[in-house]
């Protein structure tokens, strides 16, 4: 009975993720797309996956929470990508604010880049993004093997530049997307 038990409580806690008993994984979440919309534009994002490396550490962090990169590519095989650096993974499934610099833990946008009718788009990152990125299904600080569900929505502006015409465009972003890891590969 003993080692039935045992066997039972081991198997939970490899299969909940937090205190609020839900599991690790990104249930149904598709691997895309994240939206980024303006008027007459639009890139989408897939394949996002996540790898710990310490790139923007939070100082106030507790011990073993270790920064975490998310990357995605364009779809259509453009070469655009979108990177974010979440300096404290152990909050995300309550959510971080998006922004450029690791202050408070916010979820830094690093790089917002892509291709959309003959323009090239690049992170302005003079323009402070806003919005909001929440994980479901997070564990072990995004590193566990099942990946989580990224849900993002927020504005992040772009450079646009068509031939010698370069300008400024806010573009919407917003998605609920599956991230693997690239930890456990």
């Amino acid at each position: 009975m003993r080692s039935s038990l045992t066997s039972l409580l081991l198997f939970l806690s490899s299969t909940s993720c937090s205190s609020d008993g839900s599991s690790c994984g990104p249930d149904d979440a598709p691997a895309g797309p994240v939206h980024a919309t303006a008027s007459a534009v639009t890139l989408d994002y897939e394949n996002l996956s996540s790898l710990s490396g310490n790139d923007c550490p939070d100082p106030a962090a507790p011990s073993g929470v270790i920064s975490l990169s998310i990357e995605g590519m364009q779809m259509g095989g453009t070469g655009g990508r979108l990177t974010f650096c979440i300096p404290r993974p152990d909050l995300l499934d309550e959510g971080r604010a998006l922004g450029s610099t690791a202050m408070m833990g916010e979820a830094r946008v690093i790089d917002f880049s892509g291709m959309a009718g003959g323009c090239s788009f690049a992170y302005d990152s003079t323009m402070p993004p806003t919005g909001t990125m929440t994980a479901t299904g997070i564990c072990k600080n995004g590193t566990a093997k099942e990946g989580f569900a990224l849900d993002i929505s927020g504005t992040v502006t772009l450079k646009r530049t068509c031939g010698a015409t370069i300008d400024s465009v806010a573009v919407m972003v917003s998605g609920k997307v599956a991230v693997t890891s690239r930890d456990n590969q």
